[in-house]
């Protein structure tokens, strides 16, 4: 039995189905293409002596089809039964599904949507996956070169093994259609937790050698690889915070980042792209060893041959000069991508004990046109563009998080620790260890201040102004420290946890 939406690569199967002297059904436009090819092909409505019905809603569900697909070969009640009714043998299904998921993707009206919901389709998927001791299931164009091969290697005959690896792989087409279309009739409202991605890359290991790892997930729709070794587990963590990062400097000057794991270590706009590098290293150029480089304008020769002195993982950016690429392949092991234009999902799930969270993606970008101003004085514009460029570094930082900057540089930041005073701490250390004079630097915090203290500790360092969330009980306490020590505070009104 064969009934097929997409056609491209059959021709050589069914011709040697014919070679072998298999007796093929159809349906409609598979049996017409069957036809065509010159082969003999038995149409569906001769065996269940009905035609097609409900403009073609109904052509196979019929028990002479499916009879012939889940009698048991080793049952003589089933023999006698299929004898009685005259239902043949069918020892192998071909079919595919109508294409729902491609269907939504294009925008296309609910009954459109609707009609493209497979009914016969899925149903000879299962009963033939059901039925894989006696049957061989090919559900998708992908398991056509398999199929030949093995039908050439046996002469027409397919072991059990290959006809359970089919069935296999068959109820994960089906699972994964079943789940796309809950998907669509659930609409966000996440009544069920189902998700389903077929494409997989399995990974040299997990986070450590010891562990497992794998992708599930197209790369190849973010990016373009133009050289180096496989993307590891932890670079493909690394590189999701990079983009993530850089999204947020999308339409800014030229801005670069390094990342080392999961948080910016140096990140810089500047007029040029060089520039931005060399302040970004600058921030921690110690960090910045086996890190992961991100740029948002194309990355040029001077800045390709910088980038060449140092070690580092991964390089991503819209695109590269020649040259600029010549001298980054100079390395080969450096993984070097192109990043597309593409939306990120904007659900987002983790594992935890025995079941999973979801959440929205923090989809907020705190903007100096927003900011609440809650101190006397008031941030020069210049201060502000300084704030904007901190906060975005903050919502993209391990929580809890102080981020230092200053003309479009992070100085440093506190990532990832249990208070917020030891993540100040920790960032001024870092920003003293490299040189950077904090006078006139900025603040920013991922969450409110519950007591003054930040505040005490930045306005000692020289730092006069300061962007964070709000929302404590006792932010009064902060503001009133900022008003007598002649510090500018603005509230963004978001928090930014990143754990």
């Amino acid at each position: 039995m064969i009934s097929v939406f997409y056609k491209d690569g059959l021709g050589p199967i069914v011709k040697k189905l014919d070679e072998l002297g298999v007796k093929i059904y159809s349906t409609g436009g598979t049996q017409k293409f069957i036809e065509d090819q010159g082969i003999s092909v038995v149409p569906v409505e001769e065996l269940t002596s009905y035609p097609s019905i409900l403009g073609g809603r109904v052509k196979t569900l019929h028990p002479k089809v499916f009879g012939g697909i889940l009698t048991r070969r080793d049952n003589e009640s089933d023999k006698k039964e299929i004898n009685e009714f005259e239902i043949p043998e069918l020892d192998l299904v071909i079919v595919d599904l109508y294409p729902f998921e491609e269907t939504v993707k294009s925008g296309a009206n609910e009954q459109d949507i609707i009609e493209k919901i497979d009914i016969g389709g899925i149903s000879l998927i299962r009963a033939a996956a059901k039925n894989f001791n006696d049957v061989t299931i090919v559900s998708s164009v992908s398991q056509y070169d398999s199929l030949l091969n093995k039908l050439n290697e046996g002469n027409g005959s397919i072991s059990l093994e290959d006809r359970k690896d089919f069935a296999k792989d068959s109820f994960q087409v089906s699972s994964n259609y079943d789940t796309h279309i809950f998907n669509y009739f659930d609409n966000n409202e996440q009544s069920a937790f189902k998700q389903s991605i077929t494409e997989k890359q399995s990974l040299r290991y997990g986070e450590n050698p010891h562990q497992k790892g794998t992708f599930y997930g197209e790369l190849n729709q973010f990016f373009d690889k133009l050289h180096g070794k496989e993307l590891s587990y932890n670079n493909l963590l690394d590189v999701d915070a990079a983009v993530n990062l850089i999204l947020e400097f999308q339409d800014a000057d030229p801005t670069f980042a390094i990342l080392k794991h999961n948080n910016a270590c140096g990140i810089a706009s500047r007029k040029t792209i060089s520039e931005a590098y060399t302040d970004a290293l600058a921030g921690d150029p110690v960090s910045a060893f086996g890190g992961v480089l991100i740029s948002n304008k194309e990355i040029d020769s001077e800045t390709a041959a910088k980038i060449h002195e140092l070690f580092c993982e991964v390089v991503i950016a819209p695109s590269y000069s020649s040259d600029a690429l010549e001298t980054l392949k100079g390395k080969k092991n450096r993984i070097i991508l192109i990043q597309k234009e593409f939306n990120l999902p904007k659900t987002q799930f983790r594992t935890i004990l025995n079941g999973v969270l979801v959440q929205d993606k923090d989809g907020i970008t705190d903007r100096k046109e927003n900011f609440e101003l809650v101190t006397t004085k008031a941030p020069s514009e210049t201060e502000k563009i300084d704030l904007e460029f901190a906060s975005k570094i903050c919502k993209n930082t391990k929580s809890n998080t102080i981020v230092l900057s200053k003309g479009g540089q992070l100085l440093a930041s506190g990532t990832g620790q249990t208070s917020r005073v030891d993540a100040l701490n920790q960032a001024i250390h870092k920003a003293k260890s490299f040189g950077f004079d904090l006078n006139g630097a900025v603040m920013a915090s991922d969450a409110f201040f519950p007591f003054p203290d930040c505040v005490e500790i930045a306005g000692n360092e020289g730092i006069k102004t300061v962007v964070q969330p709000g929302g404590s009980i006792k932010d009064k306490l902060s503001i009133d420290y900022c008003n007598e020590n002649n510090i500018s505070m603005v509230f963004t009104g978001t928090r930014h946890f990143k754990h």
